[in-house]
């Protein structure tokens, strides 16, 4: 199955750029979930959940998404996913806290870990 990644996160970027399809832009967390959002309203279908991680969505600024590459009908499961995340990160709220390069790096690490194992996956399914 192909896919896309929406992210945010630089080191997704860099890591995948490359060799896979990287849908990158320099926006908040609460954008890609918009951005996603919209990709679904277009017929892409969420494969990975946008609130994976331990991580809440007001203690991080990276997210990383992937959905189909094909588009289809609305995918209703992917619809609601994805606008029940938006809720749960609107319910949180903006992280007001200020982000040091430090823990810049660590929330990218980790968010780009979350994603690696979802691609070893998908492509080891192929």
């Amino acid at each position: 199955m192909k896919y896309i990644m929406v992210t945010n996160n630089p080191k997704v970027y860099e890591k995948y750029n490359d060799k896979l399809n990287v849908d990158y832009k320099q926006q908040t967390y609460k954008q890609v979930l918009i951005r996603t959002r919209d990709m679904i309203h277009s017929g892409h279908k969420l494969l990975t959940h946008p609130l994976s991680g331990s991580v809440k969505p007001n203690e991080t600024v990276f997210k990383t998404i992937i959905v189909s590459e094909q588009q289809n009908t609305l995918d209703l499961d992917s619809l609601r996913i994805i606008e029940q995340s938006l809720e749960t990160a609107k319910k949180f709220g903006v992280n007001q806290h200020l982000m040091t390069e430090d823990l810049l790096n660590d929330f990218g690490l980790v968010d780009l870990s979350l994603i690696e194992s979802v691609i070893i996956k998908l492509e080891n399914s192929l």
